[in-house]
């Protein structure tokens, strides 16, 4: 493989942290506010990555990928979009791939080796064709985290882009795993490797959700910048995807202002910005009925996601 590595530059880890505080301030006028709401749950994936995950859950899940909120009509006056997709484990991708037919849900599936990354390339590029087979367009991979950080970014590379190719049609979601990366330039370095590896409409992701900490505001803020840099240069668009500990309505107002002020009004889409926090969900839920009745509702008025 031909690969031009990316020059990254140094990050000012005081001015990221200040500035991703910064939009913890923002406020969102009433009259927006069930907008935002609403948009923020069309990005959600809802994800199962257990080691008891079963068709009846994963059929569940669906279920609520497809319709979120059974009284959004009597509530809200209106019904709510479906989420952006639903992500689960290869051997479960015929499940979701049957349920979902038509829905306009995606259908994602972790592949490589997740979440270590660590099994032989071979083997990972097998993982990703067959999800791709049984129905998966969306595939988000982890990358080699030992690879990466024992300096070997030529390796990093030549992985994804195997990846990339074995992906086909199906969209990339690049997973970094931030929380073992240790510093922000870290991150960007990794971004962008990333980004020059995968193609307009694929993603980057902070996480797993299986390492702490997960996603936060300030690596999310140094990834948008990546995108933002990476945009401006080549013209590329990327995705975004951050993913773990996300969890109230309030902190996805945070991030749709963070991802509107870095990289403006385009990339507030599902196809461009994806939240990974199914838990996150139902706080959006209950959120909306607050602002309609003016009271919340008790977490078991709705379905498990």
């Amino acid at each position: 493989m031909s690969f031009s590595m990316p020059t990254s530059p140094t990050v000012d880890a005081i001015a990221v942290d200040r500035r991703a505080k910064s939009f913890t301030t923002r406020s969102i006028k009433k009259e927006s506010k069930l907008g935002a709401l609403m948009l923020a749950a069309s990005m959600i994936d809802l994800t199962t990555l257990e080691g008891a995950d079963s068709p009846e859950k994963v059929r569940s899940l669906c279920v609520k990928a497809i319709r979120p909120w059974e009284r959004d009509e009597e509530i809200i006056g209106q019904r709510l979009d479906h989420v952006a997709a639903v992500c689960v484990y290869p051997s479960m991708v015929p499940t979701a791939a049957a349920h979902l037919k038509g829905s306009g849900v995606h259908v994602a599936s972790v592949a490589t080796g997740f979440p270590s990354g660590q099994f032989p390339l071979d083997i990972r590029l097998k993982d990703v064709r067959q999800a791709v087979v049984d129905g998966a367009d969306e595939i988000d991979m982890v990358i080699n985290r030992g690879a990466f950080l024992s300096g070997r970014y030529e390796e990093v590379a030549e992985e994804i882009s195997a990846v990339v190719e074995a992906c086909g049609p199906a969209h990339l979601k690049v997973i970094l795993e931030t929380g073992e990366l240790a510093t922000y330039d870290q991150v960007r370095k990794a971004s962008d490797i990333a980004i020059a590896c995968i193609r307009e409409g694929d993603f980057i992701k902070t996480s797993t959700g299986k390492v702490s900490p997960a996603a936060t505001m300030p690596v999310t803020l140094v990834m948008l910048e990546a995108i933002r840099d990476a945009y401006k240069d080549t013209g590329k668009k990327i995705g975004m995807k951050p993913a773990g500990g996300i969890r109230t309505a309030k902190q996805s107002w945070h991030y749709l202002c963070m991802v509107n002020e870095t990289l403006g009004e385009g990339w507030l889409h599902p196809d461009w910005f994806r939240f990974g926090a199914s838990s996150l969900l139902n706080d959006v839920l209950r959120s909306m009925q607050k602002l309609k009745t003016g009271e919340y509702a008790a977490g078991y008025d709705f379905s498990d996601a």
